[in-house]
């Protein structure tokens, strides 16, 4: 089965979905598992490189420094009362 070459983080992400349900059933052998790796491995170093190349408008990287602020804050709290 030839299936088309995944060009989206989400095509990536659904791709990598499906290699870990093929390599977890107990039907799959080792060398179809080790070709599913590689395969898993060369699609990572592609998502890394489309998040690298990820251009944010300011509006969304604004959106993205207070989301990551709040968390901060969330984590703090949690913090002081675990110290507690």
């Amino acid at each position: 089965m030839a299936t088309a070459a995944p060009h989206s983080f989400e095509d990536i992400t659904a791709r990598l979905d499906e290699i870990i349900t093929t390599v977890r059933s107990k039907d799959t052998s080792l060398e179809r598992s080790l070709d599913l790796f590689d395969e898993a491995i060369s699609l990572g170093s592609k998502a890394v490189e489309l998040v690298d190349s990820f251009d944010m408008s300011p509006a969304e990287a604004e959106m993205l420094a207070e989301g990551v602020s709040e968390d901060s804050g969330e984590e703090h709290l949690d913090e002081t009362a675990s110290a507690q």
